[in-house]
């Protein structure tokens, strides 16, 4: 589809904005746009008492596009008050982006823009599989959820069938306030690599602890090494 109306669609938001609930910012927004079907889905802004729950009118388009039947964004046109075009905010980017992608076409006041030059560098679900596909994520069991972030992972050598591996346990108490309840929260399976053992650990907690074969120890946890263990791992 490569013919846009952007008068039609401009129209369309304009009357979109028309039912704009603005009483706060007296900033009416509309926006419509053409989805890859041939349909046209319009929204306006609903502010809210509670500002930082104000709804802006590409979300409304974006509602109106799976409330109808779904489908991609192909083409949008937000305006103001006046009826001119107006840039969609940060937040509103990423959800065009990820209902258009990257060649949704927004029109500007000097040409239709496509999201990619909107939203460089833009966030998208192929970041999301490339973390989740071949590379797992270390998932923390869902009985120790509430310990995320809290207490120190400690890794250390051990033996296995006559080699050495890495393994770690998560100390519940070590980094906590003082006088917190001590205990392992979790054992670590082993590995030929201490590198897997400290990612597992950090999934855990932002304080990761090498202790090596001689019994040196070594901060790899998050930030600075803290004042007790001056010296980074690796």
């Amino acid at each position: 589809m490569t013919d846009i109306d952007w008068a039609q669609l401009r129209a369309a938001a304009t009357e979109a904005m028309r039912h704009a609930y603005a009483p706060y910012s007296t900033f009416p927004v509309g926006a419509a746009a053409l989805v890859d079907d041939g349909r046209v889905v319009v929204g306006c802004n609903v502010e809210n008492a509670a500002y930082g729950v104000t709804l802006c009118a590409e979300c409304g388009v974006v509602s109106s596009l799976h409330a109808t039947g779904g489908g991609r964004l192909v083409a949008l046109s937000c305006v103001d008050a006046t009826g001119e075009p107006l840039m969609p905010c940060g937040r509103c980017r990423q959800l065009l982006w990820e209902h258009g992608g990257p060649e949704c076409l927004i029109e500007s006041k000097t040409r239709p823009l496509r999201m990619a030059e909107l939203l460089p560098h833009a966030f998208g679900v192929e970041d999301l599989e490339a973390v989740t596909g071949e590379t797992p994520v270390p998932v923390v069991p869902e009985r120790l959820a509430a310990w995320r972030g809290r207490g120190t992972v400690f890794v250390h050598p051990d033996m296995s069938a006559g080699q050495q591996v890495w393994t770690a346990y998560w100390e519940r108490s070590a980094g906590d306030d003082a006088g917190a309840e001590t205990g392992v929260l979790e054992e670590a399976p082993s590995w030929d690599d201490p590198a897997e053992a400290i990612t597992w650990g950090l999934a855990r907690t932002p304080r990761v602890v090498v202790v090596d074969a001689t019994g040196t120890i070594f901060w790899a946890g998050e930030g600075e090494p803290p004042a007790e263990i001056p010296v980074r791992w690796g």
